[in-house]
Parts: C-alpha cells; sequence; structure tokens
C-alpha cells in the first residue's frame, strides 16, 4: 500500500513567501542530491543508491517517488528481462540547476569560512571573507 504526502497543498500555501513551497518541494537530506546526480544524466535506483552511500534504500525510493509525483523526476520502467527502471530530470527538475549550484558554491565557501574560523584564535568579522555571489535570479522576500 503506498502511503500518501502529508503536506499542504502548494495551491493552498500562502502567496506571500514561495521559500515556504521551495521547502515543501525540495526540503529534506536527499531531494537535491538526487537532482544533482540526476543532472548528470539518466540513472539507475542501484546506481543513485551507489552515489549516495547513506541513504537508506526505502529513503530513496520515497524520494524517487515524491520527486516523481512533484513532476521534477520522469520514472521510465523498461519491459525488459531482466526489468530496468531509469530516473531522468524533467524539464522543471532541469531548472535547479542553478540553484544546485549556488548552494554547491554556498556550500564550499562556507567550509571554508569554517577552516578560517577554527585556524584563527580571535576571528574579526570585518575580515571575514565574504560568500560567494549567486546567479541572477529575482529576489523576493519570504
Amino acid at each position: 500500500m503506498r502511503q500518501v504526502r502529508v503536506r499542504e497543498r502548494i495551491e493552498e500555501m500562502a502567496d506571500f513567501c514561495d521559500v515556504e513551497v521551495a521547502l515543501a518541494v525540495l526540503g529534506g537530506k536527499w531531494k537535491l542530491l538526487i537532482v544533482k546526480y540526476l543532472d548528470t544524466g539518466p540513472h539507475r535506483f542501484g546506481e543513485l543508491k551507489r552515489a549516495m552511500p547513506g541513504i537508506t534504500q526505502r529513503m530513496l525510493t520515497r524520494q524517487l517517488r515524491e520527486l516523481s509525483d512533484d513532476g521534477l523526476v520522469l520514472r521510465t520502467a523498461y519491459a525488459e528481462a531482466p526489468p530496468r527502471t531509469e530516473y531522468r530530470l524533467t524539464p522543471a527538475g532541469e531548472s535547479l540547476k542553478s540553484l544546485i549550484c549556488d548552494f554547491d558554491r554556498w556550500g564550499a565557501w562556507y567550509r571554508g569560512h569554517l577552516r578560517s574560523l577554527a585556524s584563527e584564535e580571535t576571528p574579526e568579522p570585518e575580515s571575514a571573507p565574504a560568500p560567494p555571489a549567486t546567479s541572477d535570479r529575482p529576489r523576493t522576500a519570504g
């Protein structure tokens, strides 16, 4: 029996904060990593599992199903023996490319920032490096 996701419908979320919509669709530890890996092309379940050794089979199945339900991932089952299933990004999933690139840059910057803080005895806030620039997307409140 397939479990039904319990979350507020996107259409019913407040219009003033689109971050809530993004977090409802992409929130969690694994979804952006799955999308990042699928950005390299279609992959089978086992390939995705090996790429993310910390994820359980059950969690990967659940996350792929949710990404598919939200229209970000396309699941294609081939009628072959043995059966083969591939996952690929939809155009909506591919639209996350710049967001993932921004997260990747920020993560690298933050890792370096933490290392620089750890190497200093008394860090001075004004000497901290600036975070990386993000892609040119319109900014909205929320």
